[in-house]
């Protein structure tokens, strides 16, 4: 059976988030359907905030409605410390644990050459100049996710940013090989964070 125009399109639109297949998407749009209308409004206001309204931080790249964000501007932060992310869904998942309190900064991915991902294509010259920047800065820790890309990337910014004499860690005890850290608990994020090795 053809469906209506609009309804194909709808269907088409969930079919591009991830995870969502044919089927899926299918119920969703006639779930959307029998919304409210002022439910479908706010769903459609909320796509249309994430858009306009946010942006990523000048200073650490995290997703945020002002910049810099609050975290770059907390001067209870531990100035001492940053924590390398691939993704700003990382420093949401590492927050929820309460316990880091130092500093940020998002990549936007790893290295991958398979994929033309080289140093330029993430924000690696962005931390490098931070780093320069800051006299206050005495660890970076690297807490990209346990895979062949990730540790490519760790060991490359080990190299890279050792010489300048500033103490290099990376997540260790807790994490699975393989394993993404948007999908950790928080106790075994917290064991990663507390039990980090020098690279």
């Amino acid at each position: 059976m053809q469906y209506p125009q609009a309804i194909t399109q709808l269907i088409d639109s969930y079919m591009k988030l991830p995870g969502i297949g044919a089927k899926t998407a299918t119920r969703l749009a006639f779930f959307t359907i029998d919304m409210d209308d002022a439910d479908v409004q706010e769903f459609a206001q909320s796509l249309q905030a994430v858009k306009t309204q946010l942006t990523y931080c000048s200073i650490c790249g995290n997703i945020t409605d002002i910049d810099p964000c609050l975290i770059c501007t907390d001067p209870h932060r531990d100035q001492s410390q940053i924590l390398v992310v691939e993704q700003p869904k990382d420093i949401m998942a590492l927050e929820n644990m309460h316990s880091y309190q130092g500093l940020y900064h998002v990549l936007g991915g790893v290295l991958s050459p398979v994929k033309g991902v080289g140093p330029d294509e993430l924000k690696i010259k962005l931390l490098v100049e931070r780093l320069k920047k800051s006299k206050q800065v005495q660890e970076v820790i690297v807490a990209t996710n346990a895979t062949p890309e990730g540790e490519a990337t760790a060991m490359y910014l080990a190299k890279l940013i050792k010489p300048a004499g500033i103490k290099v860690t990376r997540l260790a005890h807790g994490l699975a090989v393989g394993a993404d850290i948007e999908y950790a608990d928080q106790m075994t994020l917290k064991r990663a964070v507390e039990g980090r090795q020098q690279l």
